[in-house]
């Protein structure tokens, strides 16, 4: 049995690594549960060195082993230079935004500073891989070469419960999916009460609700049914100058101009490889409580549907020759835990490769559909608003 102390690096002192109150995201909690006395953390990367100490101090201050002899450095190039011989990483934890990973431009590019600095030690990265344009994210995969690899869609690895049992019952039965109906409703009365939370709302600041948010259950969608084929995507936006795009339970102050603004709902649909079809929707719609999400995925004479993959999962399945669901509940799946609990398995030989369900190719699969998503709703509406000059009638819809 394994006991010896397994070192890990941890990129960022944000919300991603240690966690919010409203979200069940935060890597240190998995990796603690994982390793237990095991864990040692040597290093802490972030620019903001006093925001890290201050997370680190909570983690001392809470007795959470680990954290003793963490060191922080202000930079990758800092922290592999002083992490040699018995404190280098067995793993590290890329838990930083979006903007500064996923593209060979310095600056943008910490996938290549890790390697630079580590060499090929593996790596996981948190979704979506980056925010930069497609062809340079798929730069940086060639570049990791044979870099072990692991992306955050954790929902791919609710266990042997919902998605595997879907996954499962597909393949025993020889089924061939048909469709995927996929659905994401954003809470968003409390999501802009918050200074850091109002940058949601901006394209300027962020990727949008697409490639960041909803990019979870295009992952299911793809994980389940495969491929989309290119140039299938078809995208509708509801945007903030239309009519029904008034939010009436906003908590701040909405200054964010008209072509910077998230869509308020987006529905898409795309063919797949296989012939197969996919909807898809996502609302900025709801208000207080919990998000909303689930997922259908239909066969011949077959129907599953998960419900609330975020709480607590629900399988609906319904079988040929009985019209009744079979609904079962699926109660302490934490799939953050077991993501980073299978990498640490796969790095230290007690699980094969392949049981990594999202490495950093299959995320660019994902990364790429989003997109194409995202960029047909924008093409379309800037379509609408340029007839609407034209034409004088609201929006371009053709209704005065």
């Amino acid at each position: 049995m394994v006991s010896q102390p397994f070192n890990v690096v941890l990129l960022g002192a944000g919300d991603v690594n240690f966690g919010t109150p409203e979200g069940p995201w935060c890597h240190t909690t998995r990796l603690e549960r994982k390793l237990g006395s095991r864990l040692n953390v040597v290093g802490l990367v972030d620019p903001f060195v006093q925001r890290a100490e201050e997370r680190l101090a909570v983690k001392r201050e809470a007795g959470v082993e680990g954290y003793d002899r963490t060191e922080v450095f202000p930079s990758i190039e800092a922290a592999g230079k002083a992490l040699i011989g018995g404190r280098a990483p067995a793993l590290i934890v890329a838990g930083v935004q979006p903007k500064i990973r996923g593209s060979p431009h310095a600056g943008r590019d910490v996938e290549l500073q890790v390697q630079r600095a580590f060499g090929t030690t593996p790596l996981f990265v948190e979704k979506p891989i980056s925010s930069s344009p497609v062809p340079e994210v798929r730069q940086v995969s060639k570049a990791l070469g044979g870099t072990l690899t692991s992306v955050g869609y954790m929902f791919r690895y609710l266990e042997v419960k919902a998605v595997q049992t879907i996954r499962r019952l597909v393949r025993e039965h020889d089924l061939q999916i048909t469709a995927t109906v996929a659905q994401y409703y954003m809470a968003y009365e409390h999501a802009g009460s918050m200074e850091r939370h109002a940058v949601y709302f901006d394209l300027g600041l962020e990727v949008g609700p697409i490639v960041e948010q909803a990019t979870h259950v295009v992952d299911l969608c793809v994980y389940l049914a495969g491929d989309a084929v290119e140039g299938s995507v078809h995208t509708h936006t509801l945007e903030v100058d239309e009519g029904p795009g008034a939010l009436s339970k906003l908590e701040f102050s909405d200054e964010i101009a008209t072509a910077r603004h998230i869509p308020r709902v987006t529905t898409a649909v795309w063919k797949y490889a296989s012939g197969a079809v996919a909807s898809f929707v996502h609302g900025v719609a709801l208000h207080d409580g919990d998000y909303e999400t689930e997922l259908v995925v239909l066969a011949d004479g077959w129907k599953f549907k998960l419900v609330d993959p975020y709480g607590v999962p629900r399988l609906h399945v319904r079988r040929p020759g009985n019209p009744q669901e079979e609904i079962t509940v699926f109660k302490d799946d934490d799939p953050f835990f077991s993501e980073m609990a299978t990498f640490i398995d796969v790095i230290e030989g007690v699980l094969p490769r392949t049981a990594i369900l999202s490495s950093y190719d299959d995320a660019i699969k994902t990364y790429e559909l989003t997109w194409a998503i995202r960029s047909d709703g924008e093409r379309k509406r800037d379509e609408r608003r340029a007839r609407a000059k034209v034409n004088g009638s609201p929006n371009g819809n053709g209704v005065a």
